[in-house]
């Protein structure tokens, strides 16, 4: 089996290889009749300013195909898999049109989604108005669940979906990871926040629901000098804000590019934090590489790495067998997406062994409610456990500690676990220590 990329049609597809060649042509073994290919839609941003959170989608998405290419038992039958991958282009209208033109064109059976509000959300949209099972991950829960409300802000009016379920962790987790790691260090205290106007940036900033009420009770004084538009080329009124009130923290949720020239600039006008704990823009090697010597102690959040104590449920393969295999054959480094999106696909598997007919979306969503599943980034139940009710139906929760940016003898950063108290089973590499 083999990916079909974005612009292939399947009819066109059909047409142009011949109906009876089309099992074969796509890799898969000779099949007998009452065998069924499943299709799986797959969005991704493989283009735009969110291209390095699908850097690891080809590695992952072969692989999966060559571990099930004899077909996994479903009841009575051996099923094997076709994933066909459409580009968003980091653009959200993009990635609801591709959405589309899966269910349409390509006549799919089951969507994944992955990498960020700007996918996730209009291709999970798309799908429940369709009514197409989908399963999607990388975005904080709550910008996913709020986000697509008729109205975020009237929570009386939120409703629950009935063919789109999400998993990741929430920013109560994040906020919780972020606090502990700043309570390794002497601080005063006070927090510099960058916020975006976007969905992520928008959830972290609400004053009602995201970060600044958090931080408040938790005895931290945040200040946010208001939302900004991404990919901007000047962050002096941010950094202006930020010294004014000599905040040792800087935190939120900021593209790669953006926080690269911030960061220049705040060095450039003589601020220099203890603390920068970024979502989004650091959490890939090159990215902070790119940075330079300045990135040193750089702090994230760490939603996977090779040293969780996890299995893929398809291969039995370890997360560290899969970073090592990862870095061996692209000789690059691996990256967290690498984890989520391989249980995207474990989870499909799973779903599919429990159901009697894909083509029933309802029982394959009530399949996908169910799911009881130890992946390669933990389990995942969607049970509602630490959820608020209105999001229990639709959301399940993953592990999250935090990490801080490393130079290594190579002289290549890489991150080390310096909080693990929301999930000790995850190993520490180090402590947290203050920019220097």
């Amino acid at each position: 089996m083999t990916i079909l990329k974005s612009g292939w049609n399947r009819r066109r597809f059909l047409q142009t290889t011949g109906a009876a060649a089309a099992a074969t042509s796509i890799g898969a073994p000779a099949i007998h009749a009452q065998d069924r290919v499943i299709k799986i839609g797959y969005v991704s941003p493989q283009t735009g300013p969110l291209a390095a959170f699908a850097e690891v989608d080809d590695f992952t998405i072969n692989g999966f195909l060559e571990a099930t290419s004899g077909g996994v038992q479903a009841g009575s039958k051996n099923v094997t898999f076709e994933v066909v991958v459409k580009d968003s282009q980091s653009n959200p209208n993009r990635a609801a049109e591709v959405a589309k033109e899966l269910i349409v064109d390509d006549e799919i059976d089951i969507m994944v989604v992955a990498h960020t509000p700007e996918t996730t959300n209009p291709v999970a949209t798309i799908c429940e108005i369709e009514e197409i099972p989908c399963i999607s991950t990388l975005a904080p829960w709550q910008p996913w669940f709020i986000g697509r409300q008729g109205d975020p802000t009237d929570p009386g009016s939120w409703t629950q979906f009935d063919y789109t379920y999400h998993y990741l962790w929430g920013l109560e987790d994040l906020i919780a990871v972020f606090t502990n790691m700043w309570n390794q260090l002497e601080t005063n205290n006070v927090v510099g926040g960058l916020f975006p106007n976007d969905a992520d940036g928008n959830a972290w900033g609400n004053p009602e629901v995201g970060m600044p009420p958090a931080l408040a009770e938790m005895g931290f004084e945040l200040t946010d000098p208001g939302r900004y538009q991404n990919l901007q080329d000047d962050f002096s009124a941010q950094i202006n804000a930020f010294k004014e009130v000599n905040a040792d923290i800087i935190t939120g949720v900021v593209l790669p590019p953006d926080f690269a020239t911030f960061w220049t600039q705040a060095r450039q006008q003589g601020f220099t934090p203890k603390v920068a704990s970024i979502g989004k823009a650091i959490l890939f090697p090159s990215a902070v590489n790119a940075i330079g010597d300045s990135a040193e102690n750089l702090s994230s959040e760490v939603w996977w790495s090779n040293v969780h104590p996890f299995s893929s449920s398809i291969t039995g393969a370890s997360a560290a067998d899969v970073c090592d295999a990862y870095e061996s054959e692209t000789g690059k480094q691996w990256t967290q997406p690498l984890g989520f999106v391989h249980s995207l696909f474990e989870i499909v598997v799973d779903v599919v062994k429990r159901v009697d007919s894909v083509n029933d979306a309802d029982e394959v969503a009530e399949a996908i409610a169910a799911t009881e599943l130890d992946t390669i980034v933990g389990p995942i139940k969607w049970d509602g456990a630490n959820l608020p009710p209105f999001a229990q139906k639709n959301v399940a929760k993953t592990p999250l500690v935090g990490g801080q940016w490393r130079k290594s003898d190579d002289g290549k950063f890489r991150i080390v676990i310096v909080d693990n108290q929301t999930y000790p089973d995850i190993p520490l590499g180090g402590e947290m220590e203050p920019i220097g």
